[in-house]
């Protein structure tokens, strides 16, 4: 047995958008402390690069698009009980609010709202999240400081933090935790793809007493809200942001 209160031994942890970022990031640091994974993402290649790279055995990756409630539903029935989940999966788009159509706000809040919320719904309906087990969104800071032309993205993840604290508040009776993680920008594919030009970006990390973090940083965060180290932590925000909000 693991005397340390932050091994993932013996737990079974689900992470969506695992194939790239801060959930494949997750995904092989929660696999160096034991984790037995079940990686989920869109596109098969990519999150098959993930799982190749995984410690240990017994890992399971499936590739589904979660906005489908059909593939929901035949996900959360495939399942096996869970002791942890993470919330990663999410896309953006800069633009400014009087070019913002209603298909943006659509397919945002789809991927990065309701289906994380229906999901769990799923799972706490199915009796699959076993007691003591941790629930973790990956929102951002995003909902606190403005950035111009990020508006659908910030108020996406807005109502995700919102949702995280009455989870955890009905969750409570079952020791069942549900806590968010709000990161600072790190250089993944999505801060790079369109959102920030390379100036950008460099003109930016001025802003961070810490500079830029790196993908592990945030990964590192998730293992300590999965493990056992945080059983009397829910309904938190843990900002991972190098200081940036300080300011």
């Amino acid at each position: 047995m693991n005397a340390s209160p932050f091994s993932l031994e013996n737990k079974t942890i689900l992470i969506t958008g695992a194939s790239s970022g801060l959930g494949a990031a997750t995904a092989m640091e929660c696999s160096k402390v034991g984790a037995k994974l079940i990686l989920v993402g869109r596109n098969e290649e990519r999150l098959n690069n993930t799982f190749t790279k995984l410690n240990g055995q017994d890992h399971i990756q499936i590739t589904i698009d979660l906005i489908q409630e059909e593939k929901l539903n035949q996900l959360t029935k495939e399942l096996p009980k869970l002791d942890g989940l993470v919330l990663s999966a999410g896309i953006t788009i800069t633009k400014p609010i009087k070019f913002i159509s209603k298909d943006n706000i659509d397919e945002i809040f789809q991927i990065n709202t309701v289906s994380p919320m229906l999901l769990i719904q799923k799972l706490i309906k199915s009796k699959k999240m076993n007691s003591g087990s941790s629930v973790i969104f990956i929102s951002s800071i995003a909902i606190a400081k403005a950035y111009l032309a990020n508006s659908i993205y910030s108020a996406s993840k807005g109502a995700v933090n919102s949702f995280s604290k009455v989870l955890a508040l009905e969750l409570a009776p079952r020791k069942i935790r549900s806590n968010c993680i709000e990161p600072g920008i790190i250089p993944t594919k999505m801060s790079l793809n369109g959102t920030f030009s390379e100036e950008q970006l460099l003109e930016d990390e001025k802003n961070y007493p810490l500079g830029f973090g790196e993908p592990n940083d945030v990964a590192h965060g998730c293992i300590y809200l999965l493990s056992d180290a945080s059983k009397w932590v829910t309904g938190a925000v843990l900002k991972i942001d190098g200081g940036v909000t300080l300011k």
